[in-house]
């Protein structure tokens, strides 16, 4: 019964202000006078569904190199005047 309580604190605080996180959630709560701590509003967040709305991100790997490009031999114009006018595929895969 105090689970759904204090998930429905957190609910409620999460609906105010939707980008904030658990810990302001947890703040939130605390300042509501709910008894609450930073895990347990994690916790409580995490079952419930209750996510942040800003997520952070997340680093890239970094991108490989494309494919070296290499002279036009065959002197192709693939550069269209107007759209609808030249279309291209790819058959090289």
């Amino acid at each position: 019964m105090l689970r759904a309580h204090r998930i429905n604190a957190l609910h409620d605080a999460h609906h105010d202000d939707p980008p904030f996180g658990y810990r302001y959630l947890a703040d939130e709560a605390r300042r509501a006078g709910w008894r609450m701590s930073r895990r347990t509003a994690w916790k409580l967040c995490s079952q419930a569904g209750i996510l942040s709305s800003a997520q952070r991100r997340r680093r890239g790997k970094g991108k490989k190199a494309g494919p070296p490009v290499f002279d036009d031999h065959v002197k192709r114009v693939f550069r269209a005047d107007a759209p609808n006018r030249v279309w291209l595929t790819d058959i090289t895969e």
